[in-house]
């Protein structure tokens, strides 16, 4: 919550409505500040049916503000639907900067290089992520991936099955009250985070850096 700009905060107290990726979570950033605002829910699974209601309103001369659960640039969030069928309908889409696990990653993680690929979630099927992991090893540049606490074992038995010494760094919890960083190579954080599950200490969303081929 101390993340949020001050012209977020102005943003979000000027507009007729904010859309939510899940209402709950907004709702108690909006009450921490002090706003009492209309909310409509813009997720995934009802982002273009959403999208079509809120376009309607945008009609109306109504003002929007779209909030997703972590942050920007939203691109493993909804959203993007929203803003590209806004835009499409000739209303103005207006960027209002946030905190980004992307970009929050990338400024601690070192190493990075001039060039890094975002790939977000990776198929939670084991023969399609061990796949796409080994197409991404084999680039030069480094690459972001998110993972779940449920699937960041596996994620990381994969690595380090294909490339044990790569180098990596992890962020879990990032600008939370549990926030932790982990840095090594791949089979080193493996053995960190085993035992971290065992004793169900593996809990948040997991933003991951792994460096590129040398």
């Amino acid at each position: 919550m101390g993340d949020i700009s001050f012209r977020a905060v102005e943003i979000l107290k000027s507009v007729d409505l904010v859309a939510c990726e899940d209402t709950r979570h907004s709702l108690k950033l909006l009450s921490h500040l002090g706003i009492s605002v209309r909310t409509i829910s813009c997720r995934s699974h009802n982002e273009e049916i959403a999208a079509k209601k809120i376009i309607s309103l945008l009609d109306e001369g109504k003002s929007i503000a779209y909030l997703s659960d972590a942050g920007t640039p939203g691109l493993s969030d909804p959203g993007s639907v929203l803003a590209g069928m806004a835009a499409g309908s000739g209303h103005d889409v207006i960027p209002i900067p946030g905190p980004s696990a992307f970009a929050a990653l990338l400024s601690v993680a070192g190493n990075t290089g001039k060039s890094v690929l975002f790939e977000g979630f990776l198929s939670p099927k084991p023969g399609r992520r061990r796949k796409r992991l080994m197409e991404l090893l084999a680039y030069d540049f480094g690459f972001i991936l998110y993972e779940s606490p449920y699937r960041v074992v596996k994620l990381f038995e994969d690595l380090a099955d294909l490339e044990s010494e790569r180098y990596v760094c992890v962020g879990r919890e990032m600008t939370k009250i549990h926030e932790e960083f982990l840095r090594g190579q791949a089979g080193e954080i493996l053995d960190i985070l085993k035992k971290k599950a065992e004793k169900s200490e593996l809990k948040g969303e997991f933003s991951v850096f792994i460096s590129g081929k040398k």
